[in-house]
C-alpha cells in the first residue's frame, strides 16, 4: 500500500499540469489588489480567471510573469483575466520585483495566506485555470519554460466555450 502511496505522489510529481477531474466550483475569495481595491473572484464570472500563485522568491515564478502578461495581452478582449496572487505575508519584496517587471494584470496580496490554503497550494508557482461558469479546470504546478503554451491552449479552449 505505501509504494502505491509513493508512485502516485512520484507521478504527480513528474507531471505539473493536469485537467481537473470533473467541475469543482473554485472557491469564492476576496483580496485587496496592487491599486488599492478589492479584488472577488465570483464578480468575475462570466470570464476566463487564471489565479496564478507566486512570490518573490520563486525564481521559476519570476520567469514566468512575461509570459502570462503575453497570455494575458493576447486573450484579454475575449473574457480572460489573469490573477496573479502574491502569497508573502510581507509584500515589500513583491512590490519591488514589480517595479522592476511590471505585469499587465492584477496583483493580489494573500499576506495571510488564507487564498493559498483554500486552494491548497502546495507548490509555487501555482497556477489555475476557472471557467467562465466558475469552475476549476486545470491545475499546473510548477513552471518550465514552454508551459506557457500549454496555458494559451487551455484559455483559447476555456474561451471558446
Amino acid at each position: 500500500m505505501k509504494i502505491k502511496i509513493i508512485l502516485v505522489l512520484l507521478a504527480s510529481m513528474l507531471f505539473s499540469h493536469a485537467s481537473i477531474a470533473a467541475a469543482v466550483a473554485a472557491p469564492d475569495f476576496t483580496l485587496k489588489s496592487d491599486t488599492g481595491e478589492n479584488i472577488r473572484l465570483s464578480e468575475l464570472k462570466g470570464e476566463v480567471v487564471m489565479i496564478n500563485f507566486w512570490a518573490s522568491w520563486c525564481g521559476p515564478c519570476r520567469k514566468e510573469m512575461p509570459e502570462l502578461a503575453q497570455i494575458q495581452s493576447e486573450f484579454e478582449d475575449l473574457g480572460f483575466v489573469i490573477l496573479g496572487v502574491n502569497v508573502e505575508e510581507d509584500s515589500t519584496k513583491a512590490n519591488e520585483l514589480l517595479a522592476k517587471n511590471p505585469v499587465n494584470f492584477p496583483i493580489l496580496y494573500d499576506t495571510e495566506n488564507k487564498v493559498t490554503e483554500l486552494f491548497r497550494v502546495d507548490a509555487m508557482p501555482s497556477t489555475i485555470l476557472v471557467d467562465r461558469d466558475g469552475n476549476m479546470r486545470y491545475l499546473h504546478k510548477g513552471y518550465k519554460p514552454g508551459y506557457e503554451d500549454a496555458y494559451a491552449q487551455q484559455v483559447k479552449a476555456l474561451v471558446r466555450e
